[in-house]
């Protein structure tokens, strides 16, 4: 006996219990990666025993069984978290409650605990991803536990899942206007909708501080930072205005560079020692759209340079003296915003300033080897004499020239990390390139630094947006030059032209999965399934995730509101309400018309009669009302019977005529001749 048969010869409550099994371990599945490892096994190892109990026909455990299992639940998730209290505790402890609960389904009641714990469980899937994939996968469990729903619900008999699945499918289709009618116009609240992840835990991605090593790890990463569209929708950028900035790098310990922390709300005696921004834009400006995805950083990411603040909805973002966009808060859900930038620009200081000094600084004793370089270089004249560009156009043809490799494996740096990039190593990622470019020109006595951000994409051919991942997180250097300001230079692309000027990149070693895809999919075909995937993700979150209550504003305002707020969006909502209750009335009318035309002229024919006198059963067929209405009433209802015959006669005996004419000409009939009326009683 195969497994469809031995499934199909199960008891129903057997057959119910391992479906409704199922669908509670898909809605649960996606959590696994958020709740403990114990609380992972313990619920598979509880669903695991309740299928069993139910393939094997056995009985339940005790009550008192059930209450220490409860106890060592409570107890596990105390000792966890800590507390019961909160979105992670919670959720550990309703998970192992719904596992529980199937071990003592004994009623319908505990049933519906089932299904409402299993409901509470799938929404619980959004507090922590709320992507396409969660989307899809939640929609199937709620089809599934709609399915047992349902089927609960006839406890008559042996209904097949099929038919349950069809009137679950029929009930999510009747509420789907429902649904997104809610969606549109019930107004946003944050802490309802976009629920952000509580902590930065197993987040990647650009940090305020640099270890010389942790940007080739980005690499590894092909997640998507952030989409960008250009309005031009044309437009295709040179690789040198790819460049997304992001935190500036200015502090040196020897291995790690940090951001400068002074922010625009601290005090003016530490913003004194600071350098002004003096962003000076020229030329023509590129307009566009940029979807960042939550980073847990405060900062924006913008092409150089943008003047501008970018357009946030009601956040106020700011720039800092680098030219870094920054917000208040940490960037904790998808953002959406316009920003206007200009590759052609100047910043910084244009003469000597007392300031530029901390950008000259080293930490003493470290990189001997590079400062011994750097001093070799002062003393040639005519590297002096060319002054910053003649000491910055050394090191970029030492890179070119001297046997210098640019690779995701450098091998473990040591303390001197600069002096193992120039003269031992020679090979490293970009963090390695600029941060040994930096302390090499800062010996040198140019003031310098270290700008992180992202550098280059990929246009999506389906959608026309451009991709930038978390593998284009790049590392370039910024030098001060008389007379021009802070000036970019790139010195990865002396190592590897093709990093900066032709979108390439190095390429993570594939994992099984890659590996067992290529060789069922071509190149290009993946690539374009991909394309295709990321554009259906890109809509949803623009659609979808993005909704904000600005665009629910837009929305009010193309539907004629003039200055749209929450009281409009009640009063759409009522208006909605309204609509659809007249579209119920009109839907419970339309069904009663579309009853049988013959037995409604059948009835009224009845109902005429009884008001007559002549009150007869329901189930009273034609001929029958003839033959009692010529002799309740005599001769005179004989147009009456002649007419009833008639109708009996288009009911079992039709005529080659179109039947739905003969109806039409019955009723205009009965309209006409002459039905008998209650006559007075004698005094």
């Amino acid at each position: 006996m195969n497994l469809r048969q031995t499934l199909a010869a199960l008891p129903r409550d057997a057959r119910d219990t391992l479906f409704m099994l199922c669908v509670i371990a898909w809605v649960i599945a996606p959590l696994v990666r958020e709740l403990p490892v114990w609380t992972s096994v313990a619920v598979a190892l509880l669903l695991l025993l309740r299928g069993t109990l139910a393939w094997r026909a056995k009985p339940l455990p005790g009550r008192w069984t059930m209450h220490l299992l409860m106890l060592c639940a409570v107890a596990g998730t105390l000792l966890t978290h800590r507390t019961i209290v909160g979105r992670d505790p919670g959720l550990t402890l309703v998970i192992l409650l719904l596992a529980l609960k199937t071990l003592e389904a004994r009623a319908q009641r505990d049933a519906m605990v089932i299904f409402f714990l299993a409901f509470f469980s799938m929404l619980s899937n959004f507090f922590y991803s709320q992507s396409l994939a969660t989307a899809a996968a939640m929609l199937l469990g709620l089809l599934g536990l709609l399915t047992a729903l349902v089927n609960a619900h006839q406890p008559v008999g042996r209904p097949p899942l099929v038919q349950s699945l069809r009137t679950a499918s029929t009930m999510a289709l009747l509420g789907t206007p429902v649904m997104v009618a809610l969606f549109m116009f019930f107004p946003r609240m944050a802490p309802l909708w976009g629920v952000p992840n509580d902590t930065m835990a197993g987040r990647t991605g650009l940090s305020g501080q640099m270890k010389v090593g942790n940007i080739a790890e980005l690499a590894l990463d092909d997640r998507i930072a952030f989409r960008l569209r250009f309005d031009d929708a044309g437009y295709r950028p040179p690789q040198s205005v790819l460049y997304f900035r992001g935190p500036v790098l200015t502090s040196f310990d020897g291995r790690e560079w940090l951001a400068d922390p002074v922010r625009e709300d601290e005090d003016e005696a530490r913003r004194r020692f600071t350098l002004p921004a003096q962003l000076q834009v020229r030329g023509p400006a590129l307009r566009y759209e940029i979807t960042l995805e939550p980073s847990f950083r405060p900062w924006l990411m913008v092409l150089e340079a943008t003047a501008e603040p970018p357009a946030l909805g009601t956040r106020r973002p700011y720039m800092m003296q680098d030219l870094q966009w920054m917000v208040r808060q940490p960037i904790n859900e998808l953002q959406r915003y316009r920003a206007v930038s200009h590759p052609d620009f100047t910043h910084g200081p244009l003469e000597a300033v007392p300031a530029l000094r901390t950008f000259t600084t080293l930490p003493q004793g470290m990189n001997p080897r590079t400062l011994a370089l750097a001093a070799q270089w002062r003393a040639d004249p005519q590297l002096a004499q060319g002054g910053t560009m003649a000491l910055v156009n050394a090191a970029l043809q030492r890179l070119r020239t001297g046997g210098y490799t640019y690779t995701l494996e450098p091998g473990l740096y040591g303390e001197h990390t600069a002096d193992e990039f120039w003269f031992d190593r020679k090979q490293g990622f970009c963090e390695h390139i600029a941060s040994a470019f930096v302390v090499l020109m800062r010996a040198a006595g140019v003031p310098a630094r270290i700008v992180t951000g992202y550098q280059g994409g990929e246009l999506n051919p389906v959608d026309g947006y451009w991709t930038v991942r978390q593998s284009d997180a790049h590392a370039w250097a910024e030098v001060w030059v008389q007379g021009q300001g802070w000036v970019r230079v790139d010195p990865t692309g002396a190592v590897s032209p093709g990093r900066v000027g032709q979108f390439q990149r190095l390429q993570a070693p594939q994992g099984v999965l890659g590996n067992a895809m290529g060789t069922v999919l071509s190149p290009n075909a993946a690539q374009r399934l991909r394309a295709v995937w990321e554009a259906a993700n890109n809509r949803w979150n623009q659609w979808v995730l993005n909704y904000t209550q600005e665009r629910q504003y837009d929305l009010l305002r193309q539907l004629g509101f003039d200055s749209p707020d929450w009281q409009d969006l009640a009063a759409v909502i009522a208006g909605l309400i309204v609509a659809s209750a007249l579209g119920g009335a009109a839907w419970t009318l339309w069904e009663r018309l579309q009853h049988d035309p013959w037995l409604r002229l059948l009835a009224l024919a009845r109902a005429r009669l009884a008001r007559a006198g002549l009150d007869l059963p329901e189930h009273t067929p034609p001929r029958t009302l003839a033959a009692q209405a010529l002799a309740h009433f005599g001769p005179q209802a004989q147009a009456v019977a002649d007419w009833l015959l008639r109708l009996e006669h288009l009911r079992y005996a039709p005529s080659p005529t179109d039947p739905r004419a003969t109806l039409r000409q019955l009723r205009r009939d009965m309209r006409q001749i002459r039905w008998p009326v209650r006559q007075s009683p004698t005094p």
